[in-house]
């Protein structure tokens, strides 16, 4: 059987189509609603998911440490992440998932396409990939895409996970410290929210903090 997981906050009006569309490749699939407000959980159990539940807004970090203590508690072996808003296609999961399934990997990461990228994403993107690809000695196309599957080992090993923007940072942190495999797979990616500038600035320079600190600390670990 293969999982996919989708956490979820006021999703009512897509999580439906995500879990069906899931579901019709064959995938179990587990919807952590992290304290919706709206009508996301009755939407999920109704496309046929089953529903982990917050009861207050955690935040995405939160939700996916959830889904980590389940597979954990449940002995799942694998699974892939599937946003709730269609920021990536449902239908890539498989692909993300292949090189754990055919043991190429414990981990993997998808790679957009940057040219599908809006600029002002496209430069802290930028300046984030740098900076861990440097301070990690890695070559990472992308550091920070949400399409993410995780194996055995993974899903044992990865718990340091932070919220926010500092997500997926915080997971390759983990996959790298811990010696695992890890591959990256291109997906599409759909923007559909406009950022602020404000509030860009505060989440590259809050993302490159957390990278310096982290990268240094496995630099000197290293010496």
């Amino acid at each position: 059987m293969d999982y996919a997981i989708v956490p979820a906050f006021n999703e009512e009006k897509n999580i439906y189509e995500v879990v069906t569309r899931l579901k019709r490749m064959g995938f179990k699939v587990i919807v952590v609603d992290d304290g919706s407000r709206d009508r996301t959980y009755e939407m999920a159990k109704k496309a046929g998911a089953f529903v982990l539940r917050h009861e207050i807004n955690k935040g995405k970090g939160e939700a996916l440490k959830t889904a980590f203590e389940y597979a954990r508690k449940k002995k799942i072996k694998s699974f892939v992440v599937v946003d709730a808003d269609l920021q990536y296609l449902p239908e890539e999961a498989r692909k993300v998932l292949e090189p754990i399934k055919r043991k190429k990997a414990d981990f993997v990461m998808g790679c957009r396409n940057w040219r599908e990228v809006p600029f002002r994403h496209k430069l802290g993107n930028f300046v984030w990939r740098t900076f861990f690809n440097i301070l990690y000695g890695t070559n990472f196309k992308d550091t920070n895409c949400g399409y993410m599957a995780f194996g055995e080992k993974a899903i044992e090993k990865i718990k340091n996970i932070h919220g926010g923007y500092i997500i997926e940072n915080s997971i390759l942190n983990d996959a790298i410290k811990f010696g695992l495999k890890i591959k990256q797979v291109p997906v599409k990616v759909f923007y559909h929210k406009k950022s602020e500038i404000k509030r860009g600035i505060r989440v590259v320079l809050g993302v490159l903090i957390f990278i310096l600190k982290e990268g240094l600390k496995f630099r000197l670990s290293k010496l």
